[in-house]
Protein backbone atom coordinates (compact mmCIF):
# COMPACT_ATOMS: atom_id res chain seq x y z
CA UNK A 1 0.00 0.00 0.00
CA UNK A 2 1.72 3.26 -0.92
CA UNK A 3 2.16 5.84 1.86
CA UNK A 4 0.76 8.96 0.18
CA UNK A 5 2.33 10.71 3.26
CA UNK A 6 5.94 10.54 2.20
CA UNK A 7 5.16 11.96 -1.56
CA UNK A 8 2.89 14.65 0.55
CA UNK A 9 6.02 15.85 2.84
CA UNK A 10 8.01 15.65 -0.03
CA UNK A 11 6.20 18.16 -2.48
CA UNK A 12 5.68 20.49 0.49
CA UNK A 13 8.88 20.35 1.62
CA UNK A 14 10.36 21.42 -1.57
CA UNK A 15 7.54 24.40 -1.81
CA UNK A 16 8.68 25.50 1.78
CA UNK A 17 12.56 25.42 -0.15
CA UNK A 18 11.44 27.56 -2.53
CA UNK A 19 10.17 30.18 -0.23
CA UNK A 20 13.39 29.69 1.71
CA UNK A 21 15.39 30.81 -1.30
CA UNK A 22 13.51 33.66 -1.70
CA UNK A 23 13.89 35.06 1.62
CA UNK A 24 17.81 33.49 1.39
CA UNK A 25 17.91 35.80 -1.89
CA UNK A 26 17.39 38.83 -0.67
CA UNK A 27 18.69 38.30 3.11
CA UNK A 28 19.98 41.25 5.07
CA UNK A 29 20.02 39.13 8.41
CA UNK A 30 22.34 35.97 9.35
CA UNK A 31 23.46 34.09 6.07
CA UNK A 32 24.80 37.28 3.93
CA UNK A 33 23.73 34.53 0.01
CA UNK A 34 22.22 35.34 -3.40
CA UNK A 35 22.06 39.21 -3.92
CA UNK A 36 21.38 40.34 -0.35
CA UNK A 37 18.80 43.24 0.78
CA UNK A 38 17.68 45.63 -1.45
CA UNK A 39 14.91 47.21 1.37
CA UNK A 40 15.40 50.67 3.10
CA UNK A 41 14.68 48.73 6.39
CA UNK A 42 17.03 48.79 9.56
CA UNK A 43 15.66 45.31 10.16
CA UNK A 44 13.77 42.84 8.15
CA UNK A 45 12.19 40.68 10.70
CA UNK A 46 10.32 38.78 8.22
CA UNK A 47 13.69 37.36 7.29
CA UNK A 48 13.04 35.08 10.68
CA UNK A 49 11.50 32.31 7.89
CA UNK A 50 14.90 31.39 7.50
CA UNK A 51 15.10 30.63 10.95
CA UNK A 52 12.08 29.06 11.87
CA UNK A 53 12.78 26.02 8.69
CA UNK A 54 15.91 26.03 7.60
CA UNK A 55 17.24 23.53 10.76
CA UNK A 56 14.60 20.78 9.99
CA UNK A 57 13.70 21.42 6.11
CA UNK A 58 16.80 18.75 4.60
CA UNK A 59 17.23 16.49 7.81
CA UNK A 60 13.21 15.71 6.94
CA UNK A 61 14.04 15.42 3.31
CA UNK A 62 17.17 13.09 4.47
CA UNK A 63 14.21 10.81 6.64
CA UNK A 64 12.17 10.59 3.74
CA UNK A 65 14.88 9.87 1.63
CA UNK A 66 15.72 6.74 3.99
CA UNK A 67 12.63 5.49 4.12
CA UNK A 68 12.01 5.62 0.51
CA UNK A 69 15.83 3.45 0.33
CA UNK A 70 13.83 0.44 2.31
CA UNK A 71 10.93 0.66 -0.25
CA UNK A 72 12.92 0.02 -2.87
CA UNK A 73 15.72 -2.21 -1.78
CA UNK A 74 12.52 -4.04 -0.35
CA UNK A 75 11.46 -4.93 -4.20
CA UNK A 76 15.01 -4.74 -6.27
CA UNK A 77 18.48 -5.90 -5.67
CA UNK A 78 21.63 -3.54 -4.45
CA UNK A 79 23.05 -3.58 -7.63
CA UNK A 80 19.15 -2.70 -9.30
CA UNK A 81 19.02 0.25 -6.32
CA UNK A 82 22.63 1.47 -7.00
CA UNK A 83 21.75 1.53 -10.38
CA UNK A 84 18.57 3.46 -10.11
CA UNK A 85 20.33 5.96 -7.79
CA UNK A 86 22.94 6.83 -9.88
CA UNK A 87 20.58 7.79 -12.84
CA UNK A 88 18.36 9.79 -11.06
CA UNK A 89 20.86 11.35 -8.57
CA UNK A 90 25.20 11.20 -9.65
CA UNK A 91 23.67 11.61 -13.58
CA UNK A 92 21.82 14.72 -12.86
CA UNK A 93 24.59 16.35 -10.29
CA UNK A 94 27.75 16.25 -11.99
CA UNK A 95 27.35 15.98 -16.10
CA UNK A 96 23.71 17.95 -15.78
CA UNK A 97 25.95 20.69 -14.54
CA UNK A 98 28.07 20.79 -18.13
CA UNK A 99 25.02 20.75 -20.07
CA UNK A 100 22.06 23.28 -17.97
CA UNK A 101 23.58 23.62 -14.45
CA UNK A 102 26.70 25.92 -16.11
CA UNK A 103 23.75 28.56 -16.29
CA UNK A 104 22.78 28.38 -12.92
CA UNK A 105 26.76 29.37 -12.25
CA UNK A 106 26.60 32.32 -14.75
CA UNK A 107 23.56 33.72 -12.86
CA UNK A 108 25.32 32.98 -9.62
CA UNK A 109 28.67 33.91 -10.26
CA UNK A 110 27.27 37.23 -11.77
CA UNK A 111 25.61 38.41 -8.66
CA UNK A 112 28.27 38.10 -6.52
CA UNK A 113 30.61 39.66 -8.65
CA UNK A 114 32.23 36.06 -9.49
CA UNK A 115 33.70 37.47 -13.14
CA UNK A 116 35.54 40.36 -11.75
CA UNK A 117 38.99 40.43 -12.82
CA UNK A 118 38.94 36.80 -14.18
CA UNK A 119 39.40 38.15 -18.16
CA UNK A 120 41.51 40.82 -17.15
CA UNK A 121 44.22 38.35 -15.10
CA UNK A 122 43.99 36.10 -18.36
CA UNK A 123 42.23 33.28 -17.09
CA UNK A 124 41.45 31.12 -20.15
CA UNK A 125 37.72 30.62 -21.13
CA UNK A 126 37.47 27.14 -20.29
CA UNK A 127 38.83 27.50 -16.90
CA UNK A 128 36.37 30.31 -16.41
CA UNK A 129 33.60 27.95 -17.51
CA UNK A 130 34.48 25.15 -15.29
CA UNK A 131 34.54 27.95 -12.45
CA UNK A 132 30.48 28.35 -13.76
CA UNK A 133 29.98 25.20 -13.40
CA UNK A 134 31.27 24.36 -10.00
CA UNK A 135 29.02 27.32 -9.22
CA UNK A 136 26.28 26.25 -11.01
CA UNK A 137 25.85 22.89 -8.20
CA UNK A 138 23.96 25.18 -5.84
CA UNK A 139 21.03 22.54 -4.70
CA UNK A 140 22.49 19.49 -6.16
CA UNK A 141 24.79 19.05 -2.98
CA UNK A 142 21.17 17.04 -1.71
CA UNK A 143 21.60 14.87 -4.53
CA UNK A 144 25.35 14.13 -4.07
CA UNK A 145 25.09 13.81 -0.34
CA UNK A 146 22.06 11.29 -0.57
CA UNK A 147 23.94 9.03 -3.96
CA UNK A 148 27.29 9.03 -1.15
CA UNK A 149 24.16 7.56 1.33
CA UNK A 150 22.64 5.35 -0.75
CA UNK A 151 26.30 3.38 -1.30
CA UNK A 152 27.41 3.51 2.32
CA UNK A 153 23.98 2.04 3.24
CA UNK A 154 23.88 -0.99 0.44
CA UNK A 155 27.63 -1.83 2.41
CA UNK A 156 26.41 -1.30 5.92
CA UNK A 157 23.47 -4.06 4.99
CA UNK A 158 25.77 -6.57 3.81
CA UNK A 159 27.49 -6.28 6.90
CA UNK A 160 24.83 -6.28 9.68
CA UNK A 161 22.85 -9.06 6.98
CA UNK A 162 19.34 -7.69 8.56
CA UNK A 163 20.27 -7.51 12.42
CA UNK A 164 19.89 -3.66 12.39
CA UNK A 165 16.71 -3.75 10.34
CA UNK A 166 15.40 -5.90 12.46
CA UNK A 167 15.78 -4.48 15.48
CA UNK A 168 14.28 -0.94 14.44
CA UNK A 169 10.82 -2.39 14.00
CA UNK A 170 11.54 -3.15 17.75
CA UNK A 171 12.12 0.26 18.43
CA UNK A 172 10.70 1.32 21.66
CA UNK A 173 8.90 4.76 22.10
CA UNK A 174 11.83 5.60 25.10
CA UNK A 175 14.37 5.27 22.79
CA UNK A 176 13.30 7.65 20.02
CA UNK A 177 13.75 11.19 22.02
CA UNK A 178 17.56 9.08 22.77
CA UNK A 179 18.45 9.16 18.86
CA UNK A 180 18.64 12.94 19.19
CA UNK A 181 22.22 12.26 20.73
CA UNK A 182 23.28 10.82 17.91
CA UNK A 183 22.62 13.61 16.05
CA UNK A 184 23.80 16.05 18.10
CA UNK A 185 27.30 13.85 17.67
CA UNK A 186 27.37 13.39 13.93
CA UNK A 187 26.73 17.58 13.83
CA UNK A 188 30.17 18.03 15.21
CA UNK A 189 32.36 16.12 12.99
CA UNK A 190 32.54 15.41 9.11
CA UNK A 191 31.76 19.37 8.08
CA UNK A 192 33.41 20.67 5.19
CA UNK A 193 35.02 23.97 6.16
CA UNK A 194 33.77 26.12 2.75
CA UNK A 195 30.56 25.16 1.50
CA UNK A 196 28.99 24.28 5.15
CA UNK A 197 26.13 22.08 3.60
CA UNK A 198 27.87 19.32 3.10
CA UNK A 199 27.79 17.87 6.77
CA UNK A 200 28.32 14.26 5.90
CA UNK A 201 28.13 12.68 9.46
CA UNK A 202 24.99 15.02 10.30
CA UNK A 203 22.57 13.79 7.24
CA UNK A 204 23.64 10.64 7.37
CA UNK A 205 22.38 9.61 10.63
CA UNK A 206 18.89 11.17 9.96
CA UNK A 207 18.78 8.94 6.41
CA UNK A 208 19.94 5.78 8.43
CA UNK A 209 17.29 6.64 11.22
CA UNK A 210 15.07 7.09 8.03
CA UNK A 211 15.78 3.35 6.66
CA UNK A 212 16.35 1.55 9.92
CA UNK A 213 14.01 2.79 12.01
CA UNK A 214 11.28 5.28 10.48
CA UNK A 215 10.49 3.07 8.03
CA UNK A 216 8.76 0.64 10.06
CA UNK A 217 4.92 1.02 10.34
CA UNK A 218 5.19 -0.30 13.82
CA UNK A 219 7.30 2.78 14.71
CA UNK A 220 5.23 5.41 12.97
CA UNK A 221 1.63 4.11 14.34
CA UNK A 222 3.58 5.35 17.86
CA UNK A 223 4.80 8.68 16.55
CA UNK A 224 1.28 9.41 14.95
CA UNK A 225 -0.45 9.31 17.94
CA UNK A 226 2.17 12.01 19.42
CA UNK A 227 1.93 14.35 16.46
CA UNK A 228 -0.20 17.40 18.26
CA UNK A 229 2.09 17.36 21.17
CA UNK A 230 5.55 17.36 18.51
CA UNK A 231 3.92 19.88 16.15
CA UNK A 232 3.82 22.26 19.43
CA UNK A 233 7.04 21.21 20.82
CA UNK A 234 8.54 21.99 17.20
CA UNK A 235 6.95 25.18 17.36
CA UNK A 236 8.62 26.33 20.89
CA UNK A 237 11.74 25.10 19.88
CA UNK A 238 11.79 26.69 16.62
CA UNK A 239 10.61 30.08 17.87
CA UNK A 240 13.26 29.81 20.63
CA UNK A 241 15.78 29.20 18.18
CA UNK A 242 15.13 32.33 15.81
CA UNK A 243 14.83 34.30 18.93
CA UNK A 244 17.88 33.64 20.51
CA UNK A 245 20.06 33.95 16.76
CA UNK A 246 18.32 36.26 14.55
CA UNK A 247 20.28 38.75 13.29
CA UNK A 248 23.51 35.37 12.95
CA UNK A 249 24.90 32.85 10.47
CA UNK A 250 22.40 29.76 11.72
CA UNK A 251 24.09 27.91 8.84
CA UNK A 252 27.38 27.64 10.12
CA UNK A 253 29.81 27.27 12.89
CA UNK A 254 29.04 27.32 16.10
CA UNK A 255 24.85 28.05 15.97
CA UNK A 256 24.91 24.80 13.50
CA UNK A 257 27.23 22.49 16.01
CA UNK A 258 24.69 24.12 19.34
CA UNK A 259 22.03 21.89 21.13
CA UNK A 260 19.58 23.86 19.93
CA UNK A 261 19.92 23.69 16.57
CA UNK A 262 20.23 19.27 16.52
CA UNK A 263 17.08 19.66 18.63
CA UNK A 264 15.17 21.67 16.46
CA UNK A 265 16.00 19.48 13.26
CA UNK A 266 14.57 15.96 15.10
CA UNK A 267 12.05 17.89 16.84
CA UNK A 268 10.79 19.50 13.31
CA UNK A 269 11.43 16.04 11.36
CA UNK A 270 9.23 14.23 13.76
CA UNK A 271 6.54 16.99 13.62
CA UNK A 272 6.60 16.99 10.43
CA UNK A 273 6.79 13.07 9.68
CA UNK A 274 4.12 12.24 12.36
CA UNK A 275 1.93 15.09 11.51
CA UNK A 276 1.60 14.15 7.59
CA UNK A 277 1.07 10.58 8.54
CA UNK A 278 -1.55 11.38 10.94
CA UNK A 279 -3.51 14.25 8.89
CA UNK A 280 -1.27 13.92 5.30
CA UNK A 281 -1.79 10.24 4.23
CA UNK A 282 -4.25 11.02 0.98
CA UNK A 283 -4.11 11.49 -2.35
CA UNK A 284 -6.19 13.72 -4.27
CA UNK A 285 -5.01 15.21 -8.58
CA UNK A 286 -3.32 18.39 -7.29
CA UNK A 287 -1.20 16.31 -4.82
CA UNK A 288 -0.24 13.52 -7.25
CA UNK A 289 0.45 16.68 -9.73
CA UNK A 290 2.37 18.52 -7.30
CA UNK A 291 4.09 15.24 -6.51
CA UNK A 292 5.03 14.36 -9.89
CA UNK A 293 6.70 17.71 -10.41
CA UNK A 294 8.47 18.55 -7.27
CA UNK A 295 11.74 16.60 -8.74
CA UNK A 296 11.84 19.33 -11.66
CA UNK A 297 10.74 22.47 -8.82
CA UNK A 298 13.70 21.55 -6.55
CA UNK A 299 16.45 21.26 -9.49
CA UNK A 300 14.96 24.64 -11.37
CA UNK A 301 13.49 26.71 -8.99
CA UNK A 302 16.62 28.45 -7.99
CA UNK A 303 17.52 29.71 -11.69
CA UNK A 304 13.97 31.58 -11.96
CA UNK A 305 14.76 33.46 -8.16
CA UNK A 306 18.15 34.54 -8.98
CA UNK A 307 17.55 35.52 -12.56
CA UNK A 308 15.33 37.82 -11.27
CA UNK A 309 17.43 39.39 -8.81
CA UNK A 310 19.87 39.76 -11.25
CA UNK A 311 18.19 41.16 -14.27
CA UNK A 312 15.58 43.00 -12.55
CA UNK A 313 16.22 43.39 -8.89
CA UNK A 314 20.13 44.67 -9.08
CA UNK A 315 19.74 46.88 -11.39
CA UNK A 316 16.79 48.38 -9.58
CA UNK A 317 14.40 48.18 -11.77
CA UNK A 318 11.74 47.14 -10.03
CA UNK A 319 10.27 47.84 -6.74
CA UNK A 320 11.63 45.47 -3.58
CA UNK A 321 8.23 44.09 -2.51
CA UNK A 322 7.81 43.47 -6.87
CA UNK A 323 10.71 41.72 -6.09
CA UNK A 324 9.94 39.62 -4.32
CA UNK A 325 7.14 38.34 -5.58
CA UNK A 326 8.41 38.32 -8.93
CA UNK A 327 11.40 35.57 -7.44
CA UNK A 328 8.51 33.49 -5.76
CA UNK A 329 6.56 33.48 -9.32
CA UNK A 330 9.91 32.99 -11.55
CA UNK A 331 10.73 30.01 -8.69
CA UNK A 332 7.53 28.23 -9.77
CA UNK A 333 7.40 29.00 -13.27
CA UNK A 334 11.15 28.15 -13.80
CA UNK A 335 10.65 24.85 -11.65
CA UNK A 336 7.61 23.79 -13.58
CA UNK A 337 8.30 25.05 -17.07
CA UNK A 338 12.03 23.72 -17.71
CA UNK A 339 11.11 19.86 -15.98
CA UNK A 340 8.18 19.81 -18.30
CA UNK A 341 10.36 20.99 -21.64
CA UNK A 342 13.93 19.43 -20.67
CA UNK A 343 12.11 16.18 -19.38
CA UNK A 344 10.89 15.89 -23.48
CA UNK A 345 13.75 16.18 -25.33
CA UNK A 346 16.15 13.14 -25.06
CA UNK A 347 19.36 13.37 -24.13
CA UNK A 348 18.81 16.68 -22.08
CA UNK A 349 15.89 14.53 -19.61
CA UNK A 350 19.19 12.02 -18.90
CA UNK A 351 21.61 14.59 -18.37
CA UNK A 352 19.87 17.03 -16.53
CA UNK A 353 17.22 14.89 -14.62
CA UNK A 354 18.34 11.38 -14.90
CA UNK A 355 15.28 10.10 -16.81
CA UNK A 356 16.31 7.30 -19.27
CA UNK A 357 12.55 7.14 -21.32
CA UNK A 358 9.81 9.67 -21.21
CA UNK A 359 7.10 7.05 -19.37
CA UNK A 360 9.33 7.78 -16.23
CA UNK A 361 9.22 11.21 -16.48
CA UNK A 362 6.22 12.28 -14.41
CA UNK A 363 6.96 9.46 -11.36
CA UNK A 364 10.19 10.58 -10.73
CA UNK A 365 9.98 11.76 -7.28
CA UNK A 366 6.52 10.46 -6.62
CA UNK A 367 8.36 6.78 -6.52
CA UNK A 368 11.71 6.82 -5.43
Amino acid sequence: MRKHYLDNIRWVTVVIVVIYHVFYMYNSEGVLGGLGQITNMKVQYYDAFQYLVYPWIMPLLFIVSGISARLSLDQHTDKEFIKSRSLKLLVPSTIGLFFFQFIQGYVSMSLSGGFVGLKEAGVPGPIIFMIMVASGSGVLWYMHLLWIYCLLLVIIRKIEKGKLLGAGTKTPLWLIPLFYFLIWGAAQILNTPIVSVYRFAFYFVFFLLGYYVFSNDEVMEKIKKLALPLIALALVLCVTFTILYFGQNYADKPINRGFLYSLCAYIGSLAMLSGFARFGDFSNGFTEWMSRHSFGLYIFHYLGISSVALFLAKPGLIPAPVSYLLSLVAGFVFGYALYEVISRIPFFRWAVLGIKKKKNAESRIAHD
